[in-house]
């Protein structure tokens, strides 16, 4: 299996632009995670560098705390999601010649769904805190970098939004899975708002 921590950007592009099941949505998805994660830091540095910021340290610590972590976990969720679904393909590649072959292949393929889901959830989880914790960084940290705060939460969001609707295209006509649904219902419900608020204070510090 393909290692995206071990491609240049350009070859990551070229792969996701193919006609390739993998690398998809998903992986697309952790990867903008990765992304915004970096420009938490870059943001959290600027700030913490300058006296003149001081205001902005604690929340700059804080984001630091959340977006240092998902530097490699990003790029672990970015494989483990093509991972996932290359499982759930050759799930469905199984035979199903008899009531045994396919009634083993129905569980296969089920069970690979849900593992396709477990995933961008995960990426879904930790790109929602990371953009709950860019509000304050965007209130308070350095002035010069709201902007890049503001890719970054976009970033965030995207990464997010995209997970989730792979959670809900793999969990679909899946039985027993509502603790999955639910936890991804209550990561949506704050999303939107959560982004708001960091756009908001963008603009408030622009204007």
């Amino acid at each position: 299996m393909v290692d995206y921590t071990r491609m240049t950007i350009r070859e990551y592009q070229t792969a996701l632009s193919s006609s390739s099941p993998t690398p998809g949505g998903g992986t697309a998805a952790a990867m903008s995670l990765g992304q915004s994660a970096a420009l938490t830091c870059m943001v959290a540095d600027l700030t913490l560098s300058k006296e003149r910021w001081q205001d902005g340290w604690k929340a700059a610590e804080q984001a630091q705390e959340v977006a240092i972590p998902l530097f490699q976990l990003a790029l672990e969720l970015a494989n483990d999601d093509s991972k996932a679904f290359e499982e759930v393909m050759s799930a469905y590649r199984l035979p199903k010649d008899g009531d045994r072959e396919r009634e083993a292949r129905s569980e296969a393929i089920e069970n690979a769904n849900i593992r396709a889901a477990e995933v961008p959830l995960q990426t879904a989880r930790e790109a929602a805190g990371l953009l709950q914790v860019l509000t304050g960084l965007a209130e308070v940290g350095n002035a010069n970098t709201v902007s890049d705060v503001g890719v970054a939460a976009l970033l965030a969001h995207a990464a997010c939004r995209g997970a989730l609707l792979n959670v809900d295209i793999n969990l679909k006509g899946i039985g027993g899975v509502d603790e999955m649904l639910e936890s991804a219902s209550m990561i949506s419900e704050t999303l939107e708002t959560d982004l708001i608020a960091v756009l908001d204070a963008i603009e408030t510090r622009v204007d």
